[in-house]
C-alpha cells in the first residue's frame, strides 16, 4: 500500500507541468550596452506605452491572459538610437523592472523585442512602459508598439497599442 501511494504522488508530481514565468527579452542587453557617454547634443524623448498582461471578458471579475510582444523600433535608416531607460510599470503604477540598466542603442531600421510571458500577470489590466530616448534631432521619432495575442482551442485575441510621445 505505501508504494502504492508513494507511486501516485510521483506520478502526479511528473505531470505537473512547471510554467517559468517570466518577463524575456529577445535581446542581450548587456552586449547592447554603451560604454560611453551619450552626447547631449542628441534630441531627447520620453514615450508611453500602454500594456495589457490582461484583460477583462464578460465582467470585472473574468480576465483574459495574454502574451505581451514590447517592440521598440528605430524607424532612422542613418542613425543610431540610444533607449536611456525602458522601465515596466503595473496597473497601480508600481514599477515592476527596467530594462535597461545601462544605456543601450539600436542600430537603424533594427527592432528589439521583450516578450511577456502570458502566464505572467504583474502588469495586470493597465500596465504600461516608459521609454526614455535619445536621437540625432535630424531623424525621425522611435516607434515603441505592443503586440497582445491569446489563443485558446480554436479561439483567439490580438489588438496592437502605439506608444505616445510625452516630451521631446
Amino acid at each position: 500500500m505505501r508504494s502504492f501511494v508513494l507511486l501516485l504522488i510521483f506520478a502526479v508530481v511528473s505531470c505537473t507541468e512547471h510554467k517559468d514565468v517570466n518577463t524575456l527579452s529577445t535581446v542581450n542587453w548587456d552586449k547592447r550596452s554603451v560604454g560611453f557617454k551619450i552626447p547631449d547634443s542628441l534630441k531627447a524623448g520620453k514615450t508611453y506605452l500602454s500594456v495589457y498582461s490582461q484583460v477583462y471578458s464578460q465582467s470585472e471579475h473574468t480576465t483574459h491572459d495574454l502574451t505581451a510582444t514590447i517592440n521598440l523600433r528605430n524607424t532612422s535608416s542613418t542613425d543610431t538610437l540610444y533607449i536611456i531607460k525602458a522601465e515596466y510599470f503595473n496597473t497601480v503604477g508600481k514599477s515592476i523592472r527596467n530594462y535597461a540598466k545601462k544605456p543601450i542603442y539600436i542600430a537603424p531600421m533594427e527592432s528589439v523585442a521583450i516578450v511577456i510571458d502570458e502566464h505572467n500577470k504583474e502588469g495586470g489590466t493597465g500596465g504600461n512602459f516608459i521609454f526614455n530616448w535619445k536621437i540625432s534631432k535630424l531623424s525621425s521619432n522611435p516607434l515603441f508598439e505592443g503586440v497582445f495575442i491569446s489563443t485558446k482551442g480554436q479561439q483567439g485575441l490580438s489588438f496592437v497599442t502605439q506608444g505616445k510621445t510625452l516630451e521631446q
